[in-house]
């Protein structure tokens, strides 16, 4: 089964709310998102008994329902913001003598006085928004009033389809409006209107002509859901609203509630009605004008909508499965083990200094500061998540004023494993760029790290012991690695483990831990810390010519390939280098042989390796294997970088952990090792370009095999260890 397609109710109301769901969350103190889902709005007159409010609400979830949707209700109550209300919510709302009327302007007042209320259009598509629906069902949309070009009376709900990225399905403008003026505010705003049917006729409420044609037209659902999806997928700012006229035998009141309008309208002049307070004004004299005729006719275009609006979102959500199945044709049995990544979760402040020096003593630099979404384990989740693997992240976030924009920023994850800590702030982290783009400082709060603790970990063996992959970052405590090694050690995982920095890389080499994992991916710097906590011989210095880096990084990792499959070398703008076991040709990234027993390097190497040269050259006359590895040699692999300047690098944080990203991608989808690593470099490439550590433009499109063959590569230089 796939994910729910979420109907959620809104209800903006003058005497009170109408829609009830099964689906319970609140954005204010619980945080409880539904996705994939229609919102709907519900404008209820003069209702004296909730139980009327909750019939008519049951009646539209059933509709809802027996279309493939679920409903909700969108409400405030005493100053949480509701998505799914109760029975006794629901009649809480709808009996509420001072409910209030919610738009975006309101919602500053409305939570901070514990107030309750129902939300507008514009209100319901900003909690629609925030709680990843991406289509919301209404029964008509405000407008520009009439006479508005003197009066600038205009409503919110036009703004907002130009801001927020919401489709409402609606019937049309409200008739009481100008709707002329309705459609030029919103081509202003860039809004794309198309009229649903048949007709091109954009409908008017009550009636299914308003004598202006849509901009555009869509025939059925599956056209609509197409629209939406193209909107959506392009990234725009801007709603859609899709507009469907009131059903064919309701047209002939049409005209009957066009003349009550028009007397309504009087009587609201004559009484200096104005404002918000205009259309619950007419909406009830419309009730006793028609002898309740106007409030079936609301029902009858309520019920149309909901059955329109659930069959649009049941086809948006087939579309988006589908594309998710096609770009991910590894994964054609959803059932299948999951990759596992263990680590931190980051709030980021980059910091980028506009001048090539850094001044200090206090003094302010010039530059750009802005927010982003880090932390070692969630780069490397959020990369392989959108190259098609789906891992399952296990990390830890504080019930902070973070956690919102964490769960919204990284809703493409599979986030069911991140423990939700009250008391506890979300780890973040402050860099300071040069204008080069290397990093100078970093400044971390990361407490919260500890506790991704072994026994939380331990509550998803099942997963670890059935992941093809799992992957470990530095930022987590030492019991915790030492944990999952034990598991790789009993159950043949594969492991790769991420050195974060300096500080944290030697942790599983603290015991013999280390020897359980089957990748490591350290920068030279972490290498070198690595061998000293082992006790190897290290360089005082570390070299920066590219040659020079090469021999350092070899005799580097030589000793830990007597247990490791392969030691990847982050060379920054050099590239990577790939110290490993060459089966065919190549260094083997594959788990399976990488346990044979090696040999140790004798300590007269290092010694004899230090000596050599300032540069710390490895010696060529390395002893031979022993005879039970003789078809597997120890050989290093160097991969130039892509090509790219200064100007062009903008964040530097999540280079690494996309490079990484890539290659494991790769490895689970079972490429060779040059494809492998050249898909990371191209995850690296791109995420280098982009205000984000890694990069929203890795797809498994722009990052794939494809693209890999497409492209003229350097040849990679081998070197024999052996």
């Amino acid at each position: 089964m796939g994910p729910p397609r979420w109907l959620c109710q809104d209800s903006s109301l003058c005497a009170g709310g109408s829609g009830g769901g099964q689906s319970r969350g609140s954005l204010g103190k619980h945080h409880h998102y539904t996705r994939h889902g229609l919102s709907s709005e519900f404008e209820v007159v003069d209702v004296d008994v909730p139980n009327s409010v909750k019939f008519m609400a049951r009646e539209v979830e059933e509709i809802v329902r027996a279309n493939g949707a679920v409903p909700a209700t969108v409400g405030i109550l005493r100053g949480q913001i509701h998505v799914g209300l109760t029975d006794e919510e629901l009649e809480f709302l709808a009996s509420s003598k001072n409910a209030v009327k919610v738009s975006r302007r309101d919602f500053p007042f409305v939570l901070s006085q514990g107030l309750s209320g129902g939300t507008t259009v514009s209100g319901t598509m900003i909690v629609a928004h925030k709680a990843g629906i991406p289509v919301f069902v209404t029964g008509g949309i405000g407008g520009v009033h009439r006479h508005g070009e003197n009066t600038l009376d205009v409503s919110a709900d036009l703004t907002e389809l130009g801001r927020t990225p919401v489709a409402v399905v609606s019937a049309g403008a409200k008739s009481i409006l100008d709707i002329g003026r309705t459609l030029e505010y919103l081509e202003t705003q860039g809004v794309c209107v198309a009229a649903f049917g048949e007709s091109r006729e954009f409908p008017a409420f009550f009636s299914r002509q308003s004598g202006f044609q849509a901009p555009y037209h869509v025939q059925d659902e599956e056209e609509a859901a197409k629209l939406i999806d193209s909107a959506l997928g392009l990234g725009l700012s801007s709603g859609v609203l899709i507009a469907v006229p009131c059903p064919q035998e309701r047209a002939a009141q049409g005209q009957a509630i066009e003349e009550a309008i028009q007397q309504a309208l009087s009587q609201a002049r004559s009484k200096g009605i104005t404002g918000k307070d205009v259309t619950p004004f007419l909406l009830q004299k419309l009730t006793e004008l028609t002898d309740g005729k106007s409030l079936d006719s609301n029902l009858a275009l309520i019920q149309n909508n909901a059955r329109v609006g659930s069959c649009i979102a049941v086809a948006l959500n087939k579309l988006q499965k589908a594309r998710r199945k096609r770009s991910q044709p590894g994964q054609k049995d959803m059932t299948a083990p999951q990759p596992v990544v263990i680590g931190g979760i980051n709030v980021d402040f980059i910091a980028k200094a506009q001048n090539p020096e850094i001044l200090g003593g206090g003094q302010t630099n010039a530059g750009r500061v802005r927010r982003t979404f880090g932390g070692v384990g969630r780069n490397l989740a959020d990369c392989l998540s959108r190259l098609g693997q789906a891992p399952l992240l296990l990390s830890a976030v504080g019930k902070d004023e973070h956690l919102e924009s964490v769960l919204h920023y990284c809703h493409h994850m599979d986030m069911s494993g991140v423990l939700q800590l009250e008391g506890e702030s979300t780890a973040t982290y402050c860099a300071v760029i040069s204008s080069a783009g290397e990093l100078s400082l970093g400044l971390g709060d990361m407490d919260i790290h500890q506790q991704i603790t072994e026994q939380y970990v331990s509550q998803f063996k099942e997963n670890l012991c059935q992941a093809p992959l799992v992957c470990i970052d530095g930022n987590v405590p030492l019991s915790t690695i030492q944990y999952v090694c034990q598991l790789a050690r009993e159950h043949q995982l594969a492991v790769c483990y991420e050195p974060t920095d300096e500080n944290k890389a030697s942790k599983p080499f603290l015991s013999d831990s280390w020897k359980a994992l089957t990748y490591i991916s350290p920068n030279l710097q972490e290498l070198r810390a690595i061998n000293r906590t082992l006790g190897n011989p290290v360089p005082a210095e570390l070299p920066s010519r590219l040659e020079d880096a090469v021999q350092a990084a070899v005799a580097l990792a030589c000793p830990l390939l007597a247990h490791l499959q392969c030691v990847v070398v982050t060379l920054g703008a050099h590239g990577v280098l790939l110290c490993g076991r060459s089966l065919g040709g190549s260094i083997s990234l594959h788990p399976g042989a990488h346990k044979q027993p090696f040999f140790a390097i004798p300590a007269w190497i290092w010694h004899q390796a230090h000596q050599a040269s300032p540069a710390w050259a490895i010696p060529t006359d390395f002893p031979s294997l022993p005879p039970q590895a003789a078809a597997a040699r120890l050989c290093a692999a160097h991969y130039p970088a892509i090509p790219i300047s200064r100007e062009e690098i903008v964040n530097v944080s999540g280079a690494g952990d996309s490079l990484m990203a890539g290659i494991l991608a790769g490895v689970l989808a079972k490429h060779d090792t040059g494809t492998c690593v050249r898909m990371g470099l191209l995850a690296a490439s791109l995420s280098l370009r982009s205000y984000e550590p890694i990069s929203p433009e890795i797809s498994t499109s722009s990052v794939s095999l494809e693209q890999v063959k497409s492209r003229s590569w350097p040849e990679a230089k081998v070197w024999k260890m052996d």
